[in-house]
């Protein structure tokens, strides 16, 4: 069978995790990494059984690479712009990690100067292609709660906070030095969470008409900043013009859990761990309330690459619903950009 190649470069925990997924997946590989670290890199040829020839400590070396079809991107937020446009440059196929870039004129540069449309470009929001999240798109479409008009959603836990032997909460001094603090490095509860909830206001605003860029408005704004000018704990109201709004909260100072709240016209539906699915439980609430337990794989990122793997191998230019396209990316980065403000 077929398989589609992968290659990762920028080898963090994040990418560890991603690189589980392929296990589980009879359509992928994961073919080659590249890392500047060279401890990582030979972690991960041990790890996941990769072969010598196809180990880079050079990026652009895996980029040249001719057997890899894809590349995941894995780097700091403050890096994917170049890494993007360095795919592009090599005709690779691109999955570049949440956020896209770390603002819109990134995207925009991207969007205006280069050829996207020939590229097979997807932003690397795994809990849309998990089985929950298709099953919630099913019961909207179906009208199992009527016409939705809102929801909130939420993403956060308190990092900046821990406890002392008597139980009291203190605050942690700020490693200035940690990507989550550092404005330089895309840090901040709204790059790092408030992308997630972002994405998902534009998905299910999706289902009841196409999003106009230009018609999308945020209001209610609310943030706080840590010391080394990032948001730390955030919220705002996204107004689409199809009459659905959506609350949305991030945050590294409060525990607001991974909750979603879709209000509909008869009823509601409410996700308990939107981003994971651990558990992966929907309650629908109406005159009859109801719960469903979804079964899905331990790693969630094998959805995600499974999915993508099956766009390119029949040839897609961009994934198919409800994957994250180009086009999708620039609305979520509009948004995120005008909430940063």
């Amino acid at each position: 069978m077929k398989k589609v190649n992968w290659g990762i470069i920028g080898l963090g925990a994040i990418a560890l995790q991603f690189a589980g997924g392929f296990k589980f997946s009879n359509n992928a590989r994961l073919k080659g990494v590249a890392s500047k670290e060279l401890t990582k890199l030979e972690n991960f040829k041990s790890s996941f059984q990769i072969e010598e020839n196809y180990c880079f400590n050079n990026y652009e070396d895996l980029l040249k690479c001719k057997e890899i079809d894809i590349i995941y991107i894995a780097l700091p937020n403050s890096l994917h712009h170049k890494w993007i446009l360095k795919c592009i440059e090599n005709n690779k196929k691109i999955l570049v990690e949440k956020p896209a870039t770390l603002n819109f004129s990134e995207i925009e540069n991207i969007n205006k100067d280069y050829d996207i449309k020939n590229i097979f470009f997807a932003e690397a929001f795994m809990y849309r292609y998990h089985p929950q999240i298709l099953k919630v798109i099913d019961l909207i479409n179906d009208k199992i709660i009527g016409d939705i008009v809102s929801m909130k959603t939420y993403f956060g836990k308190d990092i900046l906070s821990k406890k002392n032997f008597f139980g009291i909460k203190r605050k942690k001094k700020i490693n200035v030095n940690n990507r989550l603090f550092n404005k330089e490095l895309g840090g901040g509860a709204i790059l790092d969470l408030g992308c997630y909830t972002v994405s998902l206001s534009i998905l299910l605003a999706s289902l009841i008409s196409k999003i106009d860029i230009n018609n999308v408005k945020l209001i209610n704004k609310k943030k706080e900043y840590a010391v080394t000018g990032v948001d730390v704990d955030s919220y705002a109201e996204i107004k689409f013009d199809n009459n659905f709004t959506s609350y949305i909260g991030a945050s590294f100072t409060k525990n607001l859990g991974k909750k979603t709240e879709i209000i509909g016209s008869n009823g509601k539906i409410i996700i308990e761990d939107t981003w994971h699915g651990k558990p992966s439980i929907l309650k629908i609430i109406k005159e009859t309330d109801k719960e469903i337990t979804i079964e899905a794989e331990e790693n969630i990122y094998f959805y995600e690459i499974d999915f993508l793997s099956k766009n390119i191998l029949a040839g897609k230019k961009k994934p198919d619903f409800p994957g994250m396209t180009f086009e999708d990316s620039l609305v979520n980065m509009s948004i995120i950009q005008e909430w940063l403000k």
